[in-house]
Formats: structure tokens, C-alpha cells, sequence
């Protein structure tokens, strides 16, 4: 079918309100977008300010329309104004009992959405897994409901194994340092019980998991922001062996690079790479959810310093850390060498700059299909959620990964990794053998992710795939 002639079709999306699920299902929008499709977005008075950034330069923004719902704070029992994640931490409330209330407070959306979706009678609802009741309201109007999810296929996979063979059975691996082989994947992959999510118990998070996790298979399918020759084994192992419905549509982040964003091209962290020689400069983030501890936070400028090595490094909450969270003397010692940005950065820019040739990262979804699509290789640092995954992805499928080697799911927290650590896994990927083997796979890779989201590509196709069957169901 020629998805440019067919009839216009009209997509729903409900992102849930972090930046991590927020901006890629913003892409997604774009690239529904982009095949002439009307798209409706659907979010709440606070998180207006993100979507409408995100779409304003965009050739597309005329077909997507924002729609707004309160968010229900006083039903859940929230402070007012906390509609996003970042306020939890900006206003260090940050708890598993928030969170409970935070996640608990989605659920009141049911009602209202059911009311926008009699009204707009969209022909489908891309809604982000946390959202699990979406799939029955959606119904409720003989609409399909396609899942987001903001993993790639192989964490899903490593998940659904460890909740299957390891939680389900009870087995108690919580806290424990001892290495296990994660069963029933294509690859023999090793983790320890330190390492897995904390996803058991009696809290409201973990019992949302559980829902989530339950009305997958229901659903008409799930979006993965993934592409197809990245983790081949697993995209088939999700469809084939867990048999569930899947389109691999990523990487997102590519959908809107044609469009440039003025604020971008004049950021200090471009103008100051711009001085720099190809791959001299290494990148470091750990994402917007992610805390460390001042004595963490002084061991890695110790070790890159150390290292040699030019850098930028993207702080996003500097309040959070003591003072003296710096060496003495360590800004005025790396001026020229080393740049230390407070707040936001345009990440995928600078990771496409020539002059950065490594990524210390979190390993959230998001940043490391950045980097992959830019072509670095990557120093895995993870927190909690789905990281450790992600780093097994990096280090041991793909190797274009060099683990610090954090031991413990932490939440927010981040293991005491000492300087030298820092020192050498930073100059492992920069320098020598090693690091040119590595980058040059993961150049590879990149150039596949570009030519994935082409026309032609095999993300190109499985978005028109997807919205094919959309049309058929209509018939």
C-alpha cells in the first residue's frame, strides 16, 4: 500500500510524563507525521512547553495537534505541580512512596482519555506501557491500542526471562553478587541478583510492572525503538519465542534531523568542540534521572583528569552535590582541555560532532541509540531501570561497550567507582586496538541505523507495516 495515497488516517499518542518516554514518543508523533497521517498528542498543561519545542521547526508540526488533560495531583495526593518526573527530583521528593503516588495518579487519566477518544475517534492509540489500562478504554470504542515501549528487544527479552524463570518462581537471587546465566535467550548472558530490578513486593510500582507487563499480549502490538539489524536474535526471539506482536521503528532520534535547531547550532559545547581534532573529545551524561554522590562526582573529574583526555561533561543537577564536589583547582587546571556544561546540551548534536570519539553513559535506551547512530563507543556506567541490560547488550553482543563495573541496581544512586577505574575505562575506549575495533563496529552499526529509517530501510517498512495493518483492521 502507499501509505502517501490511502486514506488519512488519525494516531493518538499518550506519552507518560519523563523526558526519557516523553521526547521519543514526540518522534514517533513526527514520524506518523511524516507519512501523512493526522496525530494527536495528548499530555497535560505542565508538559505542554516539551511537546510543543519539540515539534515547532518541524515541516510536520501543521498535522499534530496537542491535546491537554489535568493532571489528577489533588486526587493522588501529589504537590501541585508535579506533572513530570523532573519535579519529584528538582523538588527532592524523590522516594518509592512518590513514585507510588506518581504512578498511582496515571491511572485517573482512564476516565478523561475514554471521553477525548469518543470525541476524536482516532483509528489508533500508541500509549506508553506504564499506561496499562489504555488497551481496555481504547476497545471500549473498537480502537487499537499499540504499546510504547522505551526498551530495545533485548532488554524486553532478559526481562520477561527473569520475571518468568526467576521472580515467578521466587527464587531468591535478590542482593546476591553471585553471577547466574539468564535462561531461554540466544545468547548465554550472565547477570547477578545485585544487578536485576526490584521488581517484586507488595508497592504500587511493582504491581503496575506486573499490569503492564500482562496486557502486552492483549494489545494490538508494541512500538520498540530499536532497528532490526541492531539485535536481529532478539527481535526474533520477542516475536517468535515469546510470541508477542512487535514493529522495530527506530532509531526515532533520527526522524527529525533534518530539522536543526538555531539554539543548538550556537550552544558553547559546539563552539568549543568545533577547536577540537576528530575523536579527541570523550562525552560524558548520565541522563536525567540519575544522581551521584559528591565523593562519586570527585573521582571522576580525578580520573579525567588523569586520563589525559579532552572532555565534555553534561551536570544536570549541580544543587544536588555539595560544594566541593570538584577537585581543587580542577576547572581553572582543565580550562581548554575540558568543559563542564550545567544543565541541558543538545546531546545527539554533540554526539555527532566529529571532534567526540567516546560516550560515558548511564546506558538508558535513549542515549545509547544516540551514540550507536553517531558512531561511539561506549564507557557503561548503569543506575537502575533497564541499564544493566542495556550494558549486556553493549559489552557482550555487540562489544563496542567497556563496563566501569558498577555491581549494584541502585535506583538513583551510582556504585563507588574509583579514579583509576575511571581512568582506564575512559582511555579504553579512546585509544589503542581495542578502541579503533570497537569503533569501527559501531560506525557500522550507525550507518545501519541511518539507512534502517531510510525508504527502503527496515524501519521504514515496519512503520509502514504498521500502519497498513491499521488500515486493513478498518475494513
Amino acid at each position: 500500500m502507499d501509505n502517501q495515497s490511502a486514506p488519512k488516517l488519525h494516531v493518538l499518542l499518550f506519552p507518560y510524563m519523563a523526558h526519557g518516554h516523553m521526547i521519543p514518543m514526540i518522534d514517533i508523533a513526527l514520524l506518523f507525521a511524516s507519512r501523512n497521517l493526522k496525530t494527536t498528542i495528548v499530555t497535560t498543561p505542565l508538559n505542554q512547553p516539551l511537546v510543543s519545542r519539540q515539534i515547532k521547526n518541524s515541516k510536520f508540526q501543521t498535522q499534530i495537534d496537542i491535546q491537554l488533560l489535568q493532571f489528577p495531583t489533588a486526587e493522588s495526593g501529589l504537590p501541585e505541580g508535579c506533572e513530570h518526573l523532573d519535579f519529584i527530583l528538582e523538588k527532592k521528593l524523590a522516594s518509592w512512596e512518590i513514585f507510588d503516588r506518581f504512578n498511582f495518579a496515571t491511572t485517573f487519566f482512564k476516565h478523561p482519555l475514554e471521553k477525548l477518544l469518543e470525541k476524536l475517534r482516532p483509528d489508533l492509540v500508541v500509549a506508553d506501557h506504564f499506561f496499562h489500562w489504555a488497551t481496555d478504554s481504547a476497545s471500549k470504542f473498537g480502537i487499537p491500542r499499540v504499546v510504547f515501549h522505551g526498551n530495545g528487544f533485548f532488554a524486553m527479552c532478559a526481562a520477561i526471562s527473569v520475571e518468568q524463570n526467576i521472580y515467578a518462581k521466587h527464587l531468591n537471587v535478590d542482593s546476591d553478587p553471585t553471577p547466574f546465566v539468564i535462561p531461554d535467550l540466544p545468547d548465554e548472558i550472565t547477570i547477578t541478583g545485585k544487578q536485576l530490578p526490584a521488581n517484586r513486593g507488595e508497592s504500587e510500582t511493582v504491581k503496575l510492572f506486573i499490569a503492564c507487563r500482562e496486557v502486552e499480549r492483549r494489545s494490538f502490538g508494541v512500538i520498540v525503538n530499536s532497528f532490526y539489524e541492531l539485535e536481529p536474535a532478539y527481535a526474533d526471539h520477542y516475536r517468535n519465542f515469546l510470541e508477542r506482536r512487535a514493529w522495530s521503528i527506530g532509531p526515532v532520534s533520527l526522524c527529525n534531523r533534518d530539522v536543526e535547531e538555531k539554539s543548538e547550532d550556537e550552544h558553547e559545547s559546539l563552539k568549543w568542540l568545533n577547536s577540537k581534532k576528530p575523536n579527541s573529545v570523550v562525552y560524558l551524561s548520565f541522563g536525567t534521572l540519575s544522581y551521584l554522590s559528591a565523593d562519586q562526582m570527585k573521582e571522576i573529574a580525578i580520573g579525567l583528569e588523569s586520563s589525559g583526555k579532552d572532555f565534555i561533561w553534561s551536570v544536570i543537577r549541580e544543587s544536588d552535590h555539595e560544594k566541593d564536589w570538584l577537585p581543587a583547582g580542577f576547572e581553572e587546571r582543565m580550562e581548554g582541555k575540558g568543559l563542564i556544561i550545567r544543565g541541558w546540551v543538545p546531546q545527539v548534536a554533540i554526539l555527532e560532532h566529529e571532534a567526540v570519539g567516546g560516550f560515558v553513559s548511564h546506558c538508558g535506551w535513549n542515549s545509547t541509540l544516540e551514540a550507536i547512530a553517531a558512531g561511539l563507543p561506549i564507557v557503561t556506567w548503569p543506575f537502575g531501570a533497564e541499564q544493566f541490560y542495556n550494558e549486556k547488550l553493549l559489552t557482550e553482543i555487540l562489544k563496542i561497550g567497556v563496563s566501569v563495573g558498577v555491581e549494584e541496581w541502585t535506583k538513583m544512586g551510582g556504585d563507588s567507582i574509583k579514579s583509576e577505574t575511571v581512568k582506564m575505562a575512559v582511555n579504553k575506549i579512546m585509544e589503542g586496538e581495542e578502541a579503533e575495533k570497537m569503533r569501527k563496529k559501531v560506525k557500522e552499526l550507525g550507518e545501519m541505523a541511518k539507512k534502517a529509517v531510510k525508504e527502503g530501510g527496515s524501519s521504514y517498512s515496519a512503520l509502514n507495516a504498521l500502519i497498513d495493518e491499521v488500515q486493513k483492521s478498518k475494513n
